[in-house]
């Protein structure tokens, strides 16, 4: 079944005219019978104008309501694309693992740690070319967000509402981040296969870099984008969506947030990655995608929407139509209806009364 959209759906409050000529229609009606009365008697009207039709005037202006209703929705540009073809492409297969702790909503990167780092995310989507893209956001545990796709409009919307709650447990489980990425990529051994991790690296309780053993050993490459500044900065508590103060460790110290960088520089040099920081020009992004430009290309077949086609032009072509039949609609009588005998037989009785 065919989805139907309109490109300009702004254009839909011209149909809230139809009312008004309506009622502009039935009071020029009323008027013109008033001014009849000035001059005659009801029922002497059809003889001032025998011609005249007012069923006829009543469907004129009828189809001139749905030419207006059809230039209005052409106006509006109907269009389908529901239609799916299956195409065969080239690309790389990416998963980005998304840091989404707490630590994350430190603010020695502006606007947060998180919001730049789903800055870095969206420029990465925005990167030309038949990559399929998915998503992984960790914080204690890793799931995956967004499953290996093509389709980066629908990606974007799903990064958008992502926060600190999009992880049910805190706290910073790289590794877990990195299988969790793995898992994501097809079964079968095939070439083309990228993990981005967008982190302040700080990890607890577990052992990222045999994360990136195991990586490496299946093909593939894990490139890390640090977020933070070695400084550090306190971690905001926030109650309700306000922030309340900031967060603070058992002994009522201010807890500070700083990026291990050794730790994602290490996970890179495992897997021949590359590692950049998030305060670089373009997210630090630059090289990283050179290097996944130079990566050897997977061939996968995907179905994918056609374009939307537009479908304005049928409404163009039907409002044109009735529109020249508007106009050769004349308002007088057909004559030649008149002179059919059933007619003169029903007219014949008025006529010999007037005899």
């Amino acid at each position: 079944m065919d989805m139907i959209r309109f490109e300009h759906p702004e254009w839909a409050i011209l149909f809230l005219l139809i009312p008004l000529f309506f009622l502009v229609f039935i009071l020029a009606g009323y008027f013109r019978r008033r001014a009849l009365k000035r001059f005659a008697r009801k029922e002497v009207f059809p003889y001032l104008s025998p011609l005249f039709s007012t069923n006829r005037r009543r469907v004129k202006f009828v189809l001139l309501m749905v030419v207006f209703a059809l230039l209005t929705l052409a106006a509006m540009n109907p269009q389908t694309g529901s239609r799916m073809e299956e195409a065969t492409l080239e690309g790389v297969d990416i998963v980005v693992a998304l840091d989404v702790s707490r630590s994350m909503m430190a603010e020695d990167m502006s606007p947060n740690r998180l919001e730049r780092a789903k800055l870095a995310v969206n420029r990465l989507l925005d990167q030309p070319g038949n990559n399929r893209f998915g998503l992984v956001v960790f914080a204690g545990t890793a799931h995956t967000r967004i499953p290996l796709t093509t389709d980066v409009r629908a990606a974007k919307m799903l990064l958008r509402p992502i926060n600190t709650e999009s992880a049910a447990v805190q706290g910073t489980a790289i590794e877990a981040a990195i299988d969790r990425a793995l898992a994501s990529f097809p079964e079968e051994d095939s070439a083309g296969k990228a993990i981005i991790l967008v982190s302040d690296g700080e990890s607890h309780d577990d052992n990222p870099a045999e994360a990136a053993r195991r990586a490496k050993s299946q093909g593939v490459t894990i490139h890390t984008v640090g977020v933070g500044s070695r400084e550090g900065a306190p971690v905001p508590a926030y109650t309700g969506g306000v922030q309340r103060g900031y967060l603070r460790d058992e002994e009522g110290n201010t807890v500070i947030s700083r990026y291990d960088e050794e730790m994602l520089r290490q996970i890179a040099d495992i897997t021949g990655g590359v590692f950049r920081h998030g305060g670089e020009t373009g997210m630090g992004l630059g090289e990283i995608l050179e290097s996944i430009r130079q990566m050897e290309t997977e061939t996968y077949e995907t179905f994918i929407f056609t374009e939307y086609e537009s479908r304005y032009h049928f409404f163009v072509v039907l409002a044109f139509c009735l529109l020249l039949i508007e106009l050769l609609l004349s308002e007088k009588k057909n004559q030649w209806l008149r002179t059919l005998p059933w007619l003169n037989h029903q007219t014949q009785p008025e006529n010999n009364r007037q005899k």
